[in-house]
């Protein structure tokens, strides 16, 4: 076949998973020219059915290995629970396919390394899905980096914080064994990603971490709607907030947080409260805010804050360096939205970034 025949032929994907990750995956590809889903695989045979008729999916199974035994195959989507990126990944490279791998890429490292030596020896593309990185506030700001507009970025905080809850308690989600860890793993690799990519990827040369398990084993912070989850019958055998402290070669530093469940509601903290003898009984998570309870607001609040967060520190001449937060902020996501830079950018100091949360509310962050 000449290379004009094969770039006429189009893109043939198949993807593996059946949940919100597979379900994107493979309505996206269908919003691409040039690309065709030709089969999906995935246990639940209900939701199967459903989405192979929906979005017009020829060839359907049960068994990933079904999948990728098709000799016309060029792209594997893998939106699997993170125990099976491995096997799956590998299987395809393996077999000469290109992957794209919901994150995180695998549940530790020496998985992780497997999948890049299978991708190397076969010459063949291995990319994690870091959608984050592609926002657009994300990419108003990396051109504000690369542009020089702040100076040398020194210092970055990378959050994620979510209120709503912890998910999937008793399924594959908060099983060790299956997930690898909890919102360090799910949600932490997002806002450690945007913040290395703002940064320039550097090397990290050292790192100090801690995790805490203080709610899900006492199954505090469950979320209660939408989940849909494969369940295990296992117990909660992950963190639910992890910190960590890291240093770059080029001398900068970087602070990680991720949390499922950062508070309560307050009429859940005083109702303990009053069980526990006073204001003692909620001195435990108190702690986890700073010392005090924090106000909550209702669906469509500020409760729907869900989404990672980015702040720098830069030396930009003439710039603050220092954090602040106003009415200001909101002009850096009008100008995110109009894809152009706010005049006298340049001269602030900081940034810091975050997106629409669940609530619906505005959470972009500006250069100040």
């Amino acid at each position: 076949m000449s290379e004009n025949e094969q770039a006429e032929q189009p893109l043939r994907v198949g993807v593996v998973g059946l949940g919100f990750a597979g379900t994107t995956h493979t309505r996206s590809y269908q919003q691409v020219p040039g690309v065709e889903v030709v089969g999906l695989a995935g246990l639940e045979e209900e939701r199967l059915a459903e989405m192979g008729e929906e979005y017009r999916i020829p060839h359907l199974y049960a068994q990933w290995e079904d999948l990728l035994a098709r000799d016309d195959l060029d792209v594997v989507s893998v939106c699997t629970p993170n125990f099976l990126h491995a096997p799956i990944a590998i299987a395809a490279l393996q077999g000469g396919r290109h992957v794209l791998c919901e994150k995180p890429l695998a549940r530790n490292a020496a998985e992780a390394q497997a999948m890049v030596d299978a991708a190397t020896a076969a010459g063949r593309v291995l990319h994690t899905a870091f959608n984050h990185r592609e926002r657009g506030d994300v990419q108003t700001l990396k051109s504000f980096v690369d542009e020089g507009l702040l100076g040398r970025v020194y210092y970055a905080k990378a959050y994620w914080m979510r209120r709503n809850g912890i998910p999937g308690l008793g399924s594959w989600f908060t099983s060790k064994e299956l997930a690898g860890g909890g919102p360090l793993i799910d949600l932490g690799v997002h806002a450690l990603d945007q913040a290395l990519y703002l940064m320039g990827e550097p090397e990290i040369t050292s790192v100090s971490a801690t995790t805490y398990a203080e709610f899900g084993p006492r199954g505090r912070g469950m979320r209660t709607v939408g989940n849909k989850k494969m369940q295990t019958g296992n117990g909660y055998e992950v963190e639910d907030l992890a910190t960590a402290y890291m240093r770059t070669a080029d001398g900068a530093t970087l602070l990680l947080e991720a949390s499922w469940m950062v508070q309560e509601l307050r009429r859940r903290l005083r109702r303990d409260a009053v069980r526990h003898g006073g204001w003692r009984g909620d001195r435990r998570a108190a702690l986890r805010l700073g010392g005090h309870p924090a106000r909550v607001h209702g669906p469509g609040g500020r409760a729907g804050r869900d989404a990672p967060r980015v702040g720098a520190r830069s030396g930009s001449p003439g710039g603050r360096g220092e954090v602040r937060r106003s009415r200001a902020e909101r002009r850096l996501g009008r100008t995110h939205r109009a894809g152009r830079a706010e005049p006298g950018a340049h001269r602030r100091g900081l940034l810091r970034v975050g997106t629409r949360g669940a609530g619906g509310g505005r959470h972009a962050r500006r250069v100040r």
